[in-house]
């Protein structure tokens, strides 16, 4: 962590994260952290090594606004400013086109790759900038890939529609996805059959412009328990 002023301390970017995190601020808000998750595999996109995600569901919008005009909140910043290298912060609502399965996911103790201990469940987040068309594109993936990620245990944990980049870097998101699998094996299992690899090529590849893939370990995760 790099501090404007002199503190006489050497601390992570981490740690200067941690300091940030204003819990308190948001449970007086109403608002509630329902993902934290450390990056543990980049699959697509450019070369940035990603270290967290994090999804904050805020009563309004005005709330989240309002925050930021805080000064507990402002006072904060130092360590935000001290510990990233690099963030994005986008506005989301939940996406309500969502796929329904054709098949209800089996138990994972009943899938090839249940949760172990040295292998725990992840969460496999897609964020998407669509190429022309390509949301409709995306439904011929989304359908064959389907087929074969249910029978390995995918549930869909939320999925969301990007109304607004509030801190980036210049370029345009328009939705962010984020799937469960029992583990990692499961979620490589699901990679690596040929029929979703056409599938890929056929419609996934070329329905986006841009895209980061990044596998989570969740810290916490409260995504999809309440609307």
């Amino acid at each position: 962590a790099t501090y404007a002023d002199d503190r006489g301390e050497t601390i992570s970017g981490r740690e200067a994260d941690d300091r940030y995190a204003p819990l308190d601020i948001l449970d007086e808000i109403g608002a509630e952290i329902v993902l934290a998750a450390d990056v543990d595999t980049r699959l697509l996109g450019d070369d940035v090594s990603w270290d967290r995600i994090a999804i904050v569901r805020y009563p309004t919008g005005r709330s989240f606004v309002d925050m930021q005009s805080r000064a507990d909140f402002r006072e904060r910043h130092v360590h935000k400013e001290a510990g990233m290298a690099k963030t994005f912060v986008l506005a989301c609502r939940p996406t309500v086109d969502v796929p329904d399965a054709d098949v209800e996911p089996p138990d994972w103790a009943g899938v090839a790759h249940p949760p172990a201990d040295d292998d725990p469940p992840v969460i496999v987040m897609h964020l998407i900038a669509w190429a022309d068309g390509g949301r409709e594109t995306m439904r011929g993936y989304e359908a064959e890939a389907a087929a074969v990620a249910v029978p390995h245990g995918v549930r869909i944990g939320g999925w969301f529609d990007v109304e607004g980049t509030v801190v980036g870097d210049g370029r345009r998101w328009d939705e962010v996805r984020f799937n469960r699998f029992p583990s990692l094996a499961a979620f490589m299992a699901v990679v690596g059959d040929p029929g979703r690899m056409e599938a890929h090529a056929a419609h996934r590849a070329p329905a986006m412009s841009d895209t980061y893939t990044l596998v989570l370990r969740p810290t916490r995760d409260a995504l999809g328990t309440r609307v």
